[in-house]
């Protein structure tokens, strides 16, 4: 009677150590006496010990960020870049049969992509066209990771660090630039004034009248200062138009 209670304890505890539990996000990669016998999950499962061993994969985007890199671009400046890249394993067996650590691997290879990519680039170039430069690595780091049934979905590059002297170089250049476009909105005002000048002289040449009733007005402006007292000279030339004006009517 000892010896089934013992073998039944033996069996529960057998049955208790064959049964696993993967999460909805988990795949279990099964190996039966070191030959992989497929996927299991999610959910629960059983392996039995002795003979299978399981390997979890996780199916989330992992978000792995990138050291910062030292680069040295194609116009030879020299900078520090880091990045961040988000992947997740699609193909649970070749992740865990065609690479050791495919965490480790894709780490590794995103940096040297990173510094690659980037030498390839100004700094012009780093610096304005970074969706270009983020689809580019992601392009090459998705192609190289394929065998590993990686899928790299997205590479951002998060941060550049320019050096001191580049930075005061940098900052140079936009007051310059700056200074520039202030120029050329001046310019271009007084373009514009000068035109609707012109116009205005060309009305005023046609019609006399106009200039007298322009004085007129100034005069008008003048008169709301009510505390200060201010001569306005009036020249003869300017009265002469409503003076003839006036022989005329008086004729008729």
């Amino acid at each position: 009677m000892s010896i089934i209670i013992v073998i039944a304890v033996v069996l529960f505890f057998f049955l208790v150590s064959a049964l696993k539990v993967l999460k909805e996000y988990q795949r279990g990669v099964i190996f039966r006496l070191g030959k992989v016998i497929g996927l299991k999950g999610p959910g629960l499962i059983i392996v039995w010990p002795l003979i299978d061993a399981i390997r979890r994969v996780d199916l989330r985007v992992i978000a792995m960020d990138v050291p910062p890199q030292d680069v040295i671009t194609q116009d030879n400046v020299s900078v520090r870049v880091n990045a961040v890249v988000y992947f997740r394993v699609i193909d649970p067996k070749k992740a865990i049969l065609e690479v050791e650590n495919y965490t480790y691997a894709t780490s590794q290879l995103a940096q040297t992509t990173l510094r690659s990519v980037l030498g390839e680039a100004t700094l012009d170039e780093l610096l304005s066209q970074r969706d270009e430069i983020n689809g580019k690595l992601q392009n090459i780091l998705d192609r190289m990771t394929d065998p590993w049934g990686i899928k790299v979905s997205t590479v951002e590059v998060k941060h550049v660090d320019l050096p001191e002297e580049m930075q005061r170089v940098m900052a140079k250049q936009a007051e310059a630039e700056r200074d520039r476009r202030a120029k050329i909105i001046r310019a271009d005002a007084e373009f514009q004034a000068s035109h609707k000048l012109a116009e205005a002289a060309d009305i005023i040449d046609a019609h006399p009248v106009a200039l007298q009733l322009r004085y007129l007005q100034t005069l008008s402006e003048i008169a709301v200062e009510n505390n200060s007292t201010t001569i306005f000279p009036l020249p003869i030339e300017l009265l002469k138009p409503f003076l003839k004006q006036l022989g005329t009517d008086q004729k008729d």
